[in-house]
């Protein structure tokens, strides 16, 4: 007969769920640790749904405002803002509609071919190295100049090396070795000309340089690559092609054409420079003056103000009026596109439109009030001093009317203005009414009628928030990441009790906090903040609140800006790499090709195997889990046991004893029970998956325990 005293019943593992980082994990006992790329689905964890590319065509710059809409005749359209472009997606193709700032007169524009040369001298300045058998470069190696780094091979003949851009390029056959080459730089000469490095203009009715520099190679659009003062600026002359083919996600492919001793003409008389909006900053600059900014921009050795055009961090707000398009650039113009002329065509300056009247020319932001019709500039320039930015005035048009914004007695056009604060942070329209945030409070903004129109009520001081773009509405709820906190209104404002936070806001990328975005995904019951992590420049991760559980969770994740399903089928993010993709879709990582396994796991908090000082044996796992919906023929993933005998101890490794440390189990769909053999006074159980096509849902498993007796 065996020992009954040894007979223990199975422990089920059920363990409480989201994630609790704001305690010590033996503290934390019966709760979960840590994970990445993990939801709770009815309390229990699975693997998060994979991404593919929506189009495999990539955008210029960095892409943090994403717009669907429907036009009358059924045609979707998602409107795209980057840093350095306006886009509107249809069927796949990007469509530059980018307003243009600047249309020069005849012959204002001039050219003339740069006259420096390279021959292996490494200067800041250059444009490109040459590096040649003679110039006393080694064989193969290494070059980096500030944040520029270049590997070459063996040299052969003669090898051009791009500094600006960091591309290979080959010197025509042409040159002898050791010959200096041109550089394939073009200064333009216009008065006044305002333009920014990274800015794109477009030439035409250019004529011919003489030379390699050719009518066809000026007239195209460029993107400008250094300023060289207010009325000088410099390209890079290319081959003859759409920019959309020659661009790389973050610029222009310096596909050189080189100049000869023939070009020597200005461009002639006719030629026509058109300047689109200055572009904008993809990272946020602390402070001014030296060093606030990259080489040659704005603020790079001098004072100048960082609010200059260009100067701040690019955040485009957009809103469909009927089926066409109202735009504005965060403290800039306000721009329409109108569909009826197609995606050919350009936004224009509202104020330019027919029948333009008291048109805000610069806001904060710009939404169209879904209830009543109205426009709304928020942080805007009023009617008796256009062009001077009040940063908490709202104006807001006539109902049914873009173009009509002077208030008067006959229609519902006006102004308020916000008592608190120092400026409008940003806007988020409900079902209900349009909140409000300045720096410091919120209010709620509401649609009265004639003859207030809309009135305006403040709802809370002392709030704070992260970012123009991390509140977002939830039904008739919004919810906001604030500086070190956590907010929800819904009919009151009240701090997120978070599980995570310490742990998130420890963190964040204070620098960058600026880049924080907000996504819901309703099919979850998401509300998720992508942020800049301490050692990150960029957004690469990401804190979860499940407001249907009201539970917390977070993970890595590089998205710059989130869009929940509606218009699409599937949620629809932008990543950094200059794509967007359709989330929720497969389980695999679709920005390579082919697909990548996402790695998923979750680790508990640790568990007392015994009571008091015992030690206890860990004998057999019976897991509980499912695979439904994996593609992968034999889907699997592993289950990790580790004990350790004091709180404050690290888990112990495995060793050349008869007692393991550390069970790694491989777990497939039919696997009934593993036998294990463990021994400690706590344990942490883990799973995780990096196999493609496996989709994975934990239950309760069991393991068998059996006391010890020995302390």
């Amino acid at each position: 007969t065996p020992n009954r005293r040894s007979l223990m019943p199975l422990q089920k593992l059920q363990f409480r769920p989201g994630i609790n980082r704001e305690t010590t994990s033996y503290t934390n006992e019966g709760g979960w640790f840590d994970m990445d790329k993990v939801r709770f689905r009815f309390g229990y964890p699975e693997k998060i749904g994979g991404w593919v590319k929506s189009t495999a065509s990539v955008f210029l710059g960095t892409c943090r405002a994403l717009h669907p809409w429907v036009a009358l005749n059924g045609t979707n359209f998602l409107g795209a803002g980057t840093n350095l472009k306006y886009y509107i997606n249809e069927g796949g193709q990007y469509n530059d509609i980018t307003p243009i700032r600047l249309v020069s007169s005849a012959g204002d524009a001039t050219f003339a071919t740069g006259a420096d040369t390279i021959d292996g001298a490494i200067t800041a300045t250059d444009i490109s190295i040459l590096l040649d058998s003679v110039s006393g470069f080694p064989a193969s190696g290494r070059i980096k100049i500030g944040s520029e780094e270049m590997t070459y091979a063996a040299i052969s003949t003669k090898t051009l090396i791009g500094i600006v851009r960091g591309v290979n390029e080959t010197a025509p056959a042409s040159h002898a070795d050791g010959a200096a080459i041109s550089c394939a730089t073009i200064t333009v000469t216009e008065n006044a000309h305002g333009a920014l490095v990274n800015d794109f203009v477009t030439f035409t009715d250019a004529a011919s340089l003489g030379g390699l520099i050719t009518a066809a190679v000026l007239n195209q659009e460029y993107e400008i690559t250094a300023i060289v003062s207010a009325n000088a600026f410099q390209i890079e002359a290319r081959t003859v092609s759409s920019i959309s083919n020659i661009t790389t996600p973050s610029g222009l492919n310096p596909t050189f054409v080189y100049s000869n001793a023939s070009d020597t003409g200005d461009g002639g008389s006719a030629a026509v420079a058109t300047y689109q909006i200055n572009t904008g900053l993809d990272t946020t600059i602390s402070g001014n003056g030296w060093g606030a900014g990259t080489w040659g921009r704005g603020t790079w050795n001098s004072n100048a103000d960082l609010s200059a055009s260009g100067q701040t961090l690019r955040i485009w707000s957009h809103d469909n009026f009927g089926e066409d398009l109202i735009i504005n650039v965060r403290d800039s113009g306000l721009f329409y596109w109108d569909k009826t002329n197609g995606l050919s065509t350009r936004a224009v300056a509202l104020s330019s439109l027919s029948g333009a009247n008291k048109v805000p020319t610069i806001a904060k932001q710009v939404i169209v009030s879904d209830r009543d019709r109205h426009v709304i500039a928020f942080g805007c320039d009023s009617e008796t001093d256009p062009g001077t930015q009040d940063p908490l005035l709202i104006r807001f048009s006539d109902q049914e009317n873009v173009t009509e914004w002077q208030s008067l007695a006959t229609n519902t056009a006006g102004d308020l203005r916000i008592g608190s604060g120092s400026k409008i942070i940003t806007a988020v329209e409900t079902r209900q009414q349009v909140l409000v945030f300045t720096d410091v409070s919120l209010h709620a903004m509401q649609f009265l009628g004639p003859p207030f129109t809309f009135g305006i009520n403040s709802l809370s001081e002392g709030i704070t928030i992260a970012s123009p773009l991390s509140a977002i509405a939830v039904e008739d709820n919004v919810f906001w990441m604030g500086a070190e906190e956590f907010y929800v209104y819904g009919g009151a404002v009240q701090r997120l009790p978070c599980s995570v936070r310490d742990y998130i806001f420890t963190d964040i990328n204070n620098d960058q906090i600026e880049k924080v975005t907000a996504g819901v995904n309703s099919a979850f019951g998401e509300v998720t903040w992508f942020y800049p992590s301490a050692s990150s420049k960029e957004n690469d991760s990401f804190v979860t609140y499940n407001y249907e559980q009201k539970i917390w969770y977070y993970g890595l994740m590089p998205r710059t800006v989130w869009l929940d399903r509606g218009v699409n089928k599937e949620p629809i993010a932008a990543s950094p790499d200059h794509y967007l993709y359709l989330q929720e879709v497969g389980f695999d990582d679709g920005s390579t090709s082919p697909a990548t396994a996402i790695t998923s796991y979750i680790e508990s908090s640790q568990m007392d195997l015994g009571e008091g000082e015992q030690f206890a044996f860990m004998r057999r796992l019976i897991p509980d889990m499912t695979f439904r919906d994996s593609t992968a023929v034999a889907p699997s993933a592993t289950m990790t046991l580790k004990v350790r005998n004091f709180p404050g101890g690290n888990y112990l490794d495995s060793d050349a004893s008869s007692v393991a440390k550390t069970a790694s189990i491989p777990v497939e769909q039919f696997t009934e029970q593993v036998f294990v053999r463990l021994r400690g006074r706590s344990f942490a159980f883990r799973i995780e998956s990096n196999d493609t096509g496996v989709a994975w849902r934990l239950g309760s498993p069991r393991v068998d325990i059996k006391p010890d007796g020995r302390r």
